[in-house]
């Protein structure tokens, strides 16, 4: 079985793949004071919920965006499963084709949304991530990561807004009835749902003008199915789309002799 580890600033995705099914997966708060034994102890307890020994485990995949918790997980991979981990390493490991300046600069959750997006749902393709910052990642009729777009994300703009405004306050990020609010939370609900949806719209359609084919479109993230029902650019929605492109380039580097064991050393 294959455990893959997905850290993002705000949460990070666990799941177990025995071959190309997904088991099991958990929605963690991502912390990055945790130390490697933490990490270890917990991941066998959600494991042993399910009923699956850490013998079973023979591969790990991690991708990361937290570099300070890189080494923790490494030493947790080694101490507590006898693996070396496999870490997404853009521009490093990874074959797709990054048509970027900086290829190395590319977060290891994109390439595992655009790896994972083009193989689901070919291409050109446009995925909407909506976590901690709402990224836009795009792939080119070629298979070629092109770049994209990097907003603030739902959650941190609504708290900007609120820590800004004094006689604001924290709502439930649901669609209002209507555009129009009746009172401060509507407004506040309006302004961030009907808001963003407007910035994916406009955004998608800029970036549909600028590629060549039928773009698909595919969200993921926490507020994904929130966002489908407000924005009219997102066709589909894939909330293990991550995990499912690590998954993948973990397959990959495994049937390229040994990769696997790959891992970042900062």
């Amino acid at each position: 079985m294959l455990l893959v580890i997905e850290v993002g600033n705000t949460n990070t995705g666990v799941g177990v793949y025995d071959g190309n099914q997904l088991l099991v997966s958990w929605r963690l708060t991502s912390r990055r004071e945790q130390t490697a034994d933490e990490y270890g102890v917990f991941i066998q307890t959600l494991l042993g919920t399910r009923g699956i020994e850490r013998r079973q485990i023979t591969g790990v995949a991690i991708s990361n965006v937290v570099p300070t918790v890189q080494q923790a997980l490494k030493w947790m991979c080694e101490a507590y499963f006898g693996v070396h981990p496999f870490t997404v390493q853009p521009g490093v490991n990874v074959s797709i084709p990054l048509r970027v300046d900086n290829p190395k600069e590319v977060g290891a959750d994109r390439i595992c949304n655009i790896v994972a997006g083009m193989a689901l749902y070919g291409t050109p393709l446009i995925v909407v991530d909506f976590g901690t910052a709402t990224n836009f990642d795009v792939a080119n009729a070629r298979g070629e990561f092109v770049g994209g777009a990097i907003a603030p994300g739902l959650v941190v703009a609504a708290e900007a807004l609120i820590s800004r405004a004094a006689r604001l306050y924290r709502v439930e990020l649901v669609r209002p009835k209507e555009a129009i609010g009746r009172n401060t939370a509507t407004n506040i609900q309006s302004g961030v749902l009907y808001g963003y949806a407007g910035l994916v719209d406009g955004l998608v359609e800029r970036m549909r003008r600028e590629l060549d084919g039928d773009v698909k479109v595919v969200g993921t993230g926490g507020l994904a199915e929130q966002m489908r029902e407000v924005s009219h650019s997102i066709q589909e929605v894939n909330a293990n789309l991550r995990l499912e492109g690590l998954r993948m380039l973990w397959e990959e580097a495994e049937g390229g002799g040994g990769s696997a064991s790959q891992e970042d050393e900062a």
